[in-house]
């Protein structure tokens, strides 16, 4: 990646991390994060359900928890058509 973009890979990675950083801050506080011609980041909450489990067929209450999901942008979709 760095050969392509034409910094050093130390350039590179601190470029990379930046961008983490700011995707995760973002997602922190409002719950969404954008990336032009990419797509959507967002957190969601996931209700909390009941599982049985294969082994012993036990009930299990599974917690709500929150998911990191992805919307790909229309212009990606279009790439891989």
């Amino acid at each position: 990646m760095s050969r392509k973009l034409g910094y050093s890979a130390q350039d590179t990675s601190k470029l990379i991390a930046s961008l983490t950083s700011e995707l995760t801050n973002r997602l922190q506080t409002d719950g969404i994060a954008s990336i032009t011609n990419f797509g959507t980041f967002e957190v969601r909450k996931k209700a909390e359900r009941i599982m049985v489990s294969p082994a012993t067929k036990q009930r299990m209450l599974v917690p709500p928890k929150l998911v990191l999901t992805f919307r790909p942008s229309a212009s990606l979709k279009e790439e891989f058509k």
